[in-house]
């Protein structure tokens, strides 16, 4: 049996099982222990006739001429309190959580002429999609990465150019919404393993579809974790190498903070989030709960709980992407509208390309779900829609519903309008004229899975899909396909829904309308007006401004007949303007605009 130290650090550099054509590289960091093995079924699970030999700052390593691809393993490392046994920390499969390490080859997978580059931030329309419950097609059994890509198509079809997936790292158990990674380098073996992903981000590619992989990295765990006292030594009886040893560990998930400011520990977060990019060609990451990355209690109030390594931690992967992989998106869950997250690393920030805005959900939600026309607080929906965290409208993500937001104490936006009767005309009106808003306002539109399909009650980890629904509420899917056609511009004729420009210049809070212009370089085809009725009434005859004269079409109206057989189908005919100035605009016209809708104009080219 070949084994080496020092000489395959050299010859063979990188972390866990490295396969190479006679052998395979095993290399641990493990710095509190006197002696390492690698045991597995190449060596009968032998404990002690496979060691690994020293290196250098606490690694070890040997190269294993009788391992090969396929083959399980675990570590058994003794060290100050006896040998324990250890799945590797660089595993990228296992057989569970808690189970086995299997040694996988990175580079064996067939990728084709995958060359897909993902769309530029003003024209992505993002869905959020969660493996296990987006295509169930066991009962029982959560959805697997080959269940979702047989719903591919209908996605293609939908519009989106970009799944944000909940996370994929191997959890425990089998039904989870994935954060709570016990195996950060390991594909979640549930839902297919490693080269089930690259089958699924590599047909999503052939489809036009970027994916993006949501990432834990504020905390670990806290179940089936062999992170936890990886080499038998802790302080304080906390978690040992890989995480604080004093009060930084706590979160509101256990005391499994990894501590951001020892070496091996940044390395590691950082070589996985590079590997998402790398070996599974993933278009982006997106990072969960950042705050409490930056901060022990997730307060930016309290600096004096301030995590400065962890900022840097951010700053460091996030330029590492940008050099190493120019054009991928680096997406924050933040949620303290904190424009620092956004400004790249030498104005000081933390270098993310755009982050989830809070400043937009909250007040959306709650004008759509409050049940008096008069409590509907259209300055909190206009300040909404003209936020944004610098002059780049497309750094942050809007949505009114993701797995927070649809889940803990809260529901579907047409349950909390109208609980248990979803397919109300009030709760299909109201949520849609939500949704209508997401994908009309500047910054980068997000639907949750299901939205489109009037999905109900609230998300968990067995609750699917119902995709009956794509046939009984095939008209709010149809909704949905014609605005995402608008927001991308795919006929041409709304240019401005990709633009960085606004301007809100109509907010009537008593008639409870709104209306906006949107552009990117301002002219006919460009220059999109949209208006919002936010009343249970008709409006006909009803004056706004016009940014310019001639005949504005309608694009769009969302009472139109064809998304409900009950909307009323309130006329909403083209807008002759009129060079009378209205709203501070040059010109003015009437228009027409039936209860809890939107309406889109433009002009012909």
């Amino acid at each position: 049996m070949n084994r080496t130290g020092d000489i395959s650090a050299k010859k063979h550099p990188g972390m866990g099982a490295i396969p190479h054509a006679k052998e395979v590289t095993f290399r641990v960091w493990a710095p509190h222990a006197e002696k390492v093995y690698v045991t597995g079924t190449f060596n009968d699970w032998s404990k002690v006739s496979t060691p690994l030999a020293g290196e250098e700052n606490g690694y070890w390593s040997a190269e294993v001429s009788e391992a090969k691809t396929g083959d399980e393993y675990r570590y058994v490392i003794h060290g100050p309190n006896g040998p324990v046994s250890r799945v590797d920390p660089y595993a990228r499969a296992v057989t569970r959580a808690g189970g086995n390490g299997i040694i996988y080859d990175p580079q064996a997978f067939d990728w084709g002429n995958d060359t897909f580059a993902i769309a530029s931030w003003n024209e992505l329309v993002i869905y959020e999609m969660h493996i296990g419950t987006f295509h169930v097609k066991e009962k029982g059994q959560p959805g697997t990465f080959e269940s979702a890509i047989e719903k591919l198509p209908y996605l293609q079809h939908l519009g989106i150019n970009a799944v944000e997936v909940m996370p994929v790292m191997e959890f425990s158990g089998d039904f989870s919404w994935g954060y709570n990674p016990s195996d950060p380098f390991a594909v979640e073996s549930i839902y297919g393993g490693p080269d089930a992903l690259k089958r699924f981000v590599n047909l999503a590619h052939e489809h036009g579809i970027a994916v993006v992989v949501d990432v834990v990295y504020n905390h670990f765990g806290p179940s089936d974790l062999d992170l936890w006292q990886f080499d038998g030594w802790s302080e304080n009886e906390k978690g040992g190498i890989y995480f604080y040893g004093d009060h930084r560990s706590q979160t509101p998930w256990g005391e499994t903070r990894p501590d951001y400011g020892r070496g091996e520990v940044r390395q590691y977060l950082r070589d996985n989030a590079l590997m998402w990019l790398e070996e599974y060609h993933a278009d982006g990451l997106r990072w969960d709960a950042v705050t409490y990355i930056k901060n022990i209690e997730g307060n930016d109030a309290s600096p004096a709980n301030d995590i400065p390594e962890g900022w840097t931690l951010m700053q460091w992967i996030n330029e590492e992407i940008q050099k190493r992989f120019p054009g991928r998106i680096s997406i924050a869950e933040d949620l303290k509208n904190n424009v620092w997250v956004n400004k790249d690393k030498g104005a000081g920030g933390a270098g993310f390309s755009a982050q989830w805005d809070s400043e937009f959900v909250h007040p959306v939600r709650q004008a759509v779900i409050s049940r008096d026309d008069k409590l509907r607080d259209t300055g909190g929906v206009c300040r909404a829609i003209g936020h944004r965290y610098g002059i780049d409208a497309f750094e942050r993500v809007i949505y009114t519903e993701s797995h927070d937001e649809v889940a803990n104490g809260r529901a579907r936006v047409p349950e909390e309008i109208w609980p248990g009767k979803v397919d109300s005309w009030f709760s299909k009106k109201r949520s849609t004229l939500a949704g209508a808003l997401v994908l009309t306002a500047p910054g980068i539109p997000m639907i949750f899975q299901g939205q489109e399909l009037l999905e109900d009650r609230w998300f968990h980890d067995k609750d699917p899909i119902d995709w009956s629904k794509v046939e009984e509420e095939g008209g709010i899917l149809r909704m949905y396909r014609d605005l995402i056609a608008l927001r991308r511009n795919l006929s041409g004729k709304t240019r401005g829904l990709c633009g960085q420009n606004l301007h809100i210049y109509h907010c009537d809070d008593g008639a409870k309308l709104i209306a906006f212009h949107r552009w990117d370089e301002e002219g006919p085809g460009d220059s999109v007006v949209v208006a919002v009725n936010m009343m249970n009434e008709n409006r006909d005859r009803y004056v706004i401004g016009f940014p310019r004269a001639g005949l504005w079409k309608t694009r769009f109206n969302s009472d139109s007949r064809n998304y409900g057989s009950n909307f009323y189908n309130h006329p909403t005919p083209d807008v002759e303007t009129r060079e009378e100035g209205a709203d501070g605009q040059p010109c003015s016209g009437e228009i027409g605009i039936g209860p809890y809708t939107v309406v889109v104009f433009s002009q012909d080219e």
